[in-house]
């Protein structure tokens, strides 16, 4: 970072960062880091005036009250402290919680009255760190009593998990009832069981050197599929690893994907490839036609 003379703005974005780091500094005592911070927040450009006024207000009343820590502390130690991501949005949402008391209820209604959209999983991502018990009672009404799309559904359930909630829920998925158990919820692609990401690899073989673009597509529609079907029926089928059940998923996906970018058809050749026999042919019929169903569903909400 450079100073004032050297034209900074801060933006909104990088103002709540430093924020929050401030309000930590604070609570933790650490006086001489918080005058250093508040030094270089009062060079940078791009604020009212009224907020320079609250800052150097602030700085002259710890240098009065805290003068053994007015030469201590840096503003490089303040602003390279490393924080993983996870305590910092923790931070960032109790920051914003303290500047708005109906922080909340903006992020609820912005998630659940609004179209499936980047700033409906921000906002589900940001109510994970709120320390308002009301949203745990919100949130468990929604998604078991109004008709969700299924991929809101998911990322609902993985915002229960982080808040902590526990036990098994019954929610409509599609046309089945599922029961979840909210603390197994996959957070991260990597806590999806091995079977699942086997039956990627399976595609990944036949097409990443020969057909990539087919690849990068099968990779992004598997994992909207998985969260989508999380719980179900077909995404139990997915972890049985016998009865050439990787296959024929692999075949499903791979045969959904090609005909979405090519118009090919050609099933039978997409069976052959996997290895998909008479006697499979049903179930690779029945896992392909869930497949095109949630494509064509697309983000459609009910």
């Amino acid at each position: 970072m450079t100073t004032k003379e050297n034209n900074i703005v801060l933006f909104p974005k990088t103002l709540d960062y430093y924020q929050i780091q401030l309000t930590v500094m604070l609570e933790n005592e650490r006086y001489g880091e918080a005058m250093a911070m508040l030094r270089f927040l009062m060079q940078c450009q791009g604020q009212e005036q009224k907020q320079y006024d609250e800052w150097n207000a602030l700085l002259q009343w710890l240098e009065a009250a805290f003068p053994q820590y007015a030469d201590n502390g840096a503003v490089t130690d303040a602003v390279e402290e490393e924080v993983s991501e996870v305590e910092l949005a923790r931070r960032h949402a109790r920051f914003k919680q303290e500047q708005d008391a109906g922080y909340g209820n903006k992020l609820l209604r912005m998630a659940m009255d609004e179209p499936l959209s980047e700033q409906t999983i921000l906002a589900l991502e940001q109510l994970s760190y709120l320390e308002l018990p009301e949203i745990d009672d919100a949130l468990l009404r929604w998604i078991t009593e109004r008709e969700i799309h299924p991929l809101l559904q998911f990322r609902v359930l993985q915002t229960m998990r982080r808040r902590g909630m526990e036990g098994t829920i019954e929610i409509r998925r599609g046309d089945e009832q599922a029961e979840i158990d909210i603390e197994t919820v996959p957070l991260q692609p990597g806590d999806f069981p091995e079977s699942i990401m086997r039956i990627l690899e399976r595609v990944a073989d036949q097409t990443e050197v020969h057909e990539p673009t087919l690849f990068y597509f099968a990779q992004e529609l598997w994992s909207q599929f998985v969260m989508a079907v999380y719980g179900t029926k077909d995404y139990r089928s997915m972890l049985v690893e016998e009865d050439g059940m990787p296959d024929i998923w692999a075949a499903a996906l791979h045969q959904t994907v090609s005909e979405s970018l090519n118009g090919n058809k050609n099933e039978e050749e997409t069976r052959a490839i996997y290895g998909i026999t008479d006697a499979l042919r049903f179930r690779f019929e029945q896992a392909y036609r869930s497949m095109r169903l949630f494509v064509a569903a697309g983000m459609n909400t009910p």
